[in-house]
């Protein structure tokens, strides 16, 4: 069995638990027939929430994969800042809940510097963690090339940047914040492109 085969199950767990958590927050109150179409309009800022979250889910799943995939070997120090990591994969479902509850509402802009402050906290551990094992080629499989590794550097060095760019506007605009994450998450939806070698 290769080394991160273990971490690798383990992460693709917790990363599906998050993504279907997402869509268990996303409901309507109980209303009359007449009035359901109406509140089933209503809750956009949930619809915009649970697509946001799912797809920054997916993106960071896609990306560990292939890190991964680059990975020969773990140890300890790894394991933990994974689990940091997945800690933070593990909470988006509860800001995500937050900011389609508020966006548009009195408290909004508490609900999204919850939710951009949990990306920052995720972009900045993932940094963390691609760091640890790529530095020095502490934890690099031998086959793999330097220049894969500047690929990967690449598309992670603007990730806690863009995030950080979220949590300013989210003091200022709400709803902006949320559709920045959302644009954010395409920007890294091309990930061969990302991660093509140079």
């Amino acid at each position: 069995m290769n080394e991160t085969t273990r971490l690798e199950t383990f992460s693709d767990g917790i990363f599906a638990i998050a993504a279907t958590l997402l869509i268990l927050e996303v409901g309507v109150h109980s209303v009359s027939g007449d009035r359901l179409g109406h509140e089933l309009w209503h809750i956009w800022p949930s619809y915009l929430a649970f697509v946001t979250s799912f797809v920054v889910i997916g993106i960071i799943w896609i990306n560990h994969h292939h890190t991964v995939s680059l990975i020969g070997r773990v140890d300890r120090t790894f394991l933990f800042i994974n689990n940091l990591l997945l800690l933070t994969i593990a909470f988006l479902p509860f800001p995500t809940k937050v900011v389609a509850q508020y966006l548009q509402r009195d408290g909004e802009r508490a609900a999204a510097l919850l939710y951009a402050g949990t990306l920052v906290v995720m972009a900045a551990l993932h940094q963390v963690w691609w760091r640890y094992a790529r530095t020095g080629r502490r934890l690099i499989a031998e086959h793999v090339s330097d220049a894969e590794l500047r690929a990967v550097d690449r598309a992670y060095a603007p990730g806690v940047a863009m995030y950080g760019l979220v949590f300013v506007v989210a003091f200022f605009s709400p709803l902006a914040s949320v559709a920045l994450t959302l644009a954010i998450a395409a920007f890294y939806v091309p990930s061969a492109a990302l991660f093509a070698e140079r």
